[in-house]
């Protein structure tokens, strides 16, 4: 081997190893060619060095400056998850009312700490649970419910720490929207190698109008986002670590430099992923939250296989679908589609144990609607199973459960009764029909109205994304499809897996009555996606002085622009009392009123 042949290798790359034919013609002409890491870089990417600069700037010595960039991976999060938090608990409990569908989680949530399952409220329950002094009317006979537990649970949660009021009712779920965004800030920079990206991607979900007011109002979809965005941080640590423990694997030169091996590729087991399990519960809390969770389900486990097919190619092996088939397939399928349906069914734990009794002439007492279908006579619209069976103890129950199931899968695909506020999927990404959760009209004098308001005014809680930001997310969308179909960057096709996991099911039900909101689901991918595509407008790391002005004069007008316009909308999203020229002049478009 000859001393220049050794200087110019490539590392990755076996020593000797010629560039194309057409790369050396373009030699002539200056071309460079472009030097690409190694294979162990390429399989787990290093984390950029956190700059000090700034913090140098501002007054810092260089040490402290190095301390506080050290801790930025974590500090950054939490300063944004706290700017967050502050404002979502920020008179939490206004308005001091039962907003929109809080009248059947808030209720629901409650009974199902109290027996296990829904119990019946009556017509004025609301009126009364609102009363001084309270009373809450709740009666155990069984109520048929059209969504599983695990968002009860996690509602009703606040409500044993705080009562059934408004404050004790949101209070988990503005908990878990505060927690989403650490989370996202967290995987936003796991997912770009950066810390500053994914922060904003996270400081843009708290800036987010849709968001902030799912995190206030006790509803199951924000519940179901939460565990959606922590499956999908489980599934990118295990994707790290399955990467690494393939570059630990390959075997290195004289130089160190590991080389791609088709044998380790192919043959090397990695076995149970915990990572990957913990997904698989999570996904399957998301399911016990709302049945959307199931088509996140799917496109998650099939990104994850995906992911290993990238991994194995990468690492060497010639036929990484096949590698794949025979190491990865059956313990991807196990990880997530057993355990998340093993969570489900555990879900259900309240339902299964309320037994209760049986009373001639009244039926069953203390337990769950359906609960006993499968050993309740045919006459009485029961399964007819009966009783006596040797495994009747453990299969009934989860026939009558089988039952509930498909009666509420009935309910679901035929719901198509107009609402006000109902909106198509084709809609959502403009906002052009959000959903009004509350509105008042105080006279002059009344609830902060002003005494010489010349008439009413208004007070409305406004379930709708920050406009600026959802339209730039159009823009963002267009930005990752490019990414992801012309450059394979697997970071924008991860993004787009979950927007259309929480957005493309609902194209399937255009003639059912479904809600804007339902989008909340897809809004920690969407900003993503935004910051993604800023990331590529401040331009690459090699880009000329002027050009990193610009991108960051322009990025930085985008994100300043996105805040105020949450600013702007902050009294709708709070239900705070404005005059009605001001309520109207936040009525950019026809279709919000």
């Amino acid at each position: 081997m000859s001393s220049d042949t050794a200087t110019h290798a490539q590392p990755g790359k076996a020593t000797g190893h010629q560039p194309p034919a057409w790369q050396r013609r373009l030699r002539r002409f200056g071309y460079a060619g472009q030097t690409r890491p190694g294979v162990r870089e390429r399989l787990v990417p290093p984390y950029a060095e956190p700059g000090t600069r700034l913090w140098e700037i501002l007054g810092a010595t260089p040490s402290a400056a190095a301390r506080i960039a050290r801790w930025s991976g974590w500090g950054g999060p939490l300063l944004v998850a706290l700017c967050a938090g502050l404002t979502r608990f920020w008179h939490l409990g206004s308005p001091d009312n039962v907003i929109f569908d809080e009248t059947y989680y808030a209720k629901d949530a409650w009974s199902i700490w109290e027996y296990g399952y829904e119990g019946t409220w009556p017509k004025s329950a609301n009126d009364r649970i609102l009363d001084a002094p309270q009373h809450i009317p709740l009666s155990d006979a069984a109520s048929y419910v059209v969504h599983p537990p695990v968002g009860k649970w996690v509602i009703g949660l606040g409500e044993q720490f705080f009562g059934l009021h408004p404050f004790g009712w949101r209070f988990m779920v503005a908990v878990l929207g505060t927690l989403s965004v650490l989370m996202l800030c967290r995987i936003g920079r796991r997912l770009f190698r950066s810390t500053f990206l994914g922060c904003l991607a996270g400081a843009l979900m708290a800036v987010d109008g849709l968001h902030y007011v799912m995190s206030r109002t006790a509803l199951l979809d924000l519940v179901v986002m939460f565990f959606v965005l922590a499956a999908f941080g489980c599934l990118l640590v295990d994707r790290d670590r399955a990467r690494a423990r393939l570059a630990a694997a390959l075997p290195a030169g004289e130089d160190g430099v590991a080389r791609p091996d088709p044998a380790v590729a192919r043959g090397l087991k990695l076995g149970a992923r915990p990572w990957r399990i913990a997904a698989g519960v999570l996904l399957g809390l998301a399911i016990g939250t709302k049945w959307n969770g199931l088509y996140v389900l799917a496109a998650f486990g099939l990104m994850t296989v995906l992911w290993d097919v990238g991994s194995r190619r990468t690492a060497g092996a010639l036929r990484p679908y096949r590698a794949v088939l025979r190491r990865d397939l059956g313990w991807a399928f196990v990880s997530l589609v057993p355990v998340a349906i093993l969570t489900y069914i555990a879900s259900w734990s309240g339902w299964f144990t309320s037994s209760g009794s049986y009373d001639e002439g009244r039926g069953w007492r203390h337990s769950g609607y359906f609960r006993h279908w499968a050993e309740s006579g045919k006459s009485d619209g029961g399964g007819g199973y009966g009783t006596g069976g040797t495994f009747d103890w453990l299969l009934n129950p989860l026939r009558s459960l089988w039952h509930y199931e498909s009666e509420v899968y009935k309910f679901h695909v035929n719901l198509d009764s107009p609402h006000v506020y109902q909106s198509n999927p084709w809609s959502w990404m403009v906002q052009s029909r959000p959903v009004s959760y509350f509105y008042e009209s105080p006279r002059a004098g009344q609830e902060g109205c002003p005494k010489d308001a010349a008439e009413k005014c208004a007070r409305e809680v406004l379930a709708i994304g920050t406009p600026l930001l959802w339209w730039a997310g159009c823009f963002a969308l267009l930005y990752l499809l490019f990414r992801w179909a012309l450059r394979r960057d697997w970071r924008a096709g991860a993004i787009l897996c979950g927007i259309a996991a929480g957005y493309l099911p609902w194209f399937l039900y255009q003639d059912r009555t479904i809600f804007s909101f339902y989008a909340v689901v897809f809004v920690p991918f969407l900003c993503l996606g935004v910051a993604m595509m800023i990331g590529a407008l401040l331009g690459p790391p090699g880009a000329s002085e002027t050009r990193r002005v610009i991108g960051a004069v322009g990025s930085g007008a985008l994100v300043l622009l996105i805040i105020w316009n949450f600013i702007y909308f902050f009294p709708l999203y709070t239900g705070q009392t404005m005059p009605m020229d001001a309520w109207r002049a936040r009525m950019w478009l026809d279709t919000w009123i």
